[in-house]
C-alpha cells in the first residue's frame, strides 16, 4: 500500500480484500492510521490506530497503540461530536447548548440530545483497570 495516499495496488487488494482504504498521519510523537476495512459481508467500518513510539525499561523500543472501531451507522453523529469538540478546544465554545451534553438513540435511529449539570467525577487511570 503506497503510504498516506489510500490507494493500493490490484494484487494487494485481492490478497488483502479486508483492508479497502488507509490514510496515515503523523503528528509529532504519534502516528494515526485510518483504516476502512470490510467485513465478509462487504459492510465498511473504520478503525482508528494511535501509534506511540515508547522505550522499554532495557532500553528496548516498542509501539504503544490504542485502536477503536467506528461503524458506519455512527459515522454522522461521531463527525458532529468530534466537531463540536474540537471547534470548543479552538474557541472555547459549544456549538448547540452550554454544559455537557451526550447523544442517545431511540428506536427510531433518531438522536436526541441530553445535558448534564456539567459537574465531573475524578476517575483515576487505576479505577478503570
Amino acid at each position: 500500500m503506497e503510504e498516506g495516499t489510500g490507494k493500493i495496488n490490484e494484487n494487494e487488494g485481492k490478497a488483502r480484500k479486508e483492508e479497502i482504504y488507509t490514510k496515515i498521519v503523523r503528528a509529532g510523537k504519534r502516528t494515526y492510521f485510518f483504516d476502512v476495512k470490510a467485513t465478509r459481508k462487504d459492510d465498511y467500518y473504520l478503525t482508528i490506530t494511535e501509534s506511540k513510539k515508547r522505550t522499554g525499561k532495557e532500553g528496548k523500543t516498542f509501539y504503544e497503540k490504542h485502536k477503536i472501531f467506528l461503524y458506519k451507522e455512527d459515522f454522522e453523529k461521531f463527525a458532529e461530536g468530534l466537531k463540536d469538540v474540537v471547534n470548543f478546544i479552538n474557541n472555547g465554545k459549544v456549538h448547540k447548548n452550554e454544559g455537557v451534553s451526550s447523544v442517545n438513540s431511540n428506536e427510531e435511529g433518531t438522536g436526541t440530545e441530553e445535558l448534564s449539570t456539567g459537574k465531573f467525577t475524578s476517575v483515576s487511570f487505576e479505577d478503570l483497570g
